[in-house]
């Protein structure tokens, strides 16, 4: 998909370990900061049905803003056993690209601060790192506040 749209990336491989799925430890593995790193989760809205969103790995979702940006007074995460049937993708594997459907994704706003950042290319084990903008271009994501601090 990014090769047909003429978008640069690159790919970066890592040993997956099932106990170190968390965005953190994938952005130390790929050589990239943590809030660099993107991580893809699935929620289903109240009005909306599914949706996506695309955090820095070192943020929490704040469901409040996500449900606010996507037009429901209420967004849940689905559980992980749906996440599969849903995307084609498995947990600590899902990328904001590609999915079997395609879902609405919001980016969170704070990707435009770094040059390059890192989500998954859709399988545990290997990353896709690129510009930002180019991301938001090929998903057609919607730029938004979408994290609080991890508490």
């Amino acid at each position: 998909m990014l090769d047909q749209m003429k978008i640069a990336y690159e790919l970066r491989a890592y040993e997956v370990s099932e106990d170190e799925l968390d965005a953190i430890t994938v952005a130390r593995k790929v050589n990239m900061p943590p809030e660099a790193t993107f991580k893809t989760l699935v929620a289903r809205g109240d009005k909306t049905g599914v949706v996506m969103a695309c955090i820095p790995g070192d943020q929490e979702l704040d469901l409040k803003k996500f449900a606010s940006a996507t037009g429901n007074k209420r967004v849940e995460l689905v559980p992980v056993k749906e996440i599969q049937s849903l995307t084609g993708y498995i947990r600590g594997g899902v990328s904001p690209l590609g999915s079997k459907k395609k879902y609405p994704l919001f980016l969170d706003q704070s990707a435009l601060v770094h040059e390059r950042i890192s989500v998954s290319a859709g399988q545990r084990g290997l990353q896709m790192i690129l510009a930002p903008a180019e991301l938001q271009r090929a998903a057609d994501a919607t730029l938004t506040d979408l994290t609080k601090p991890v508490s």
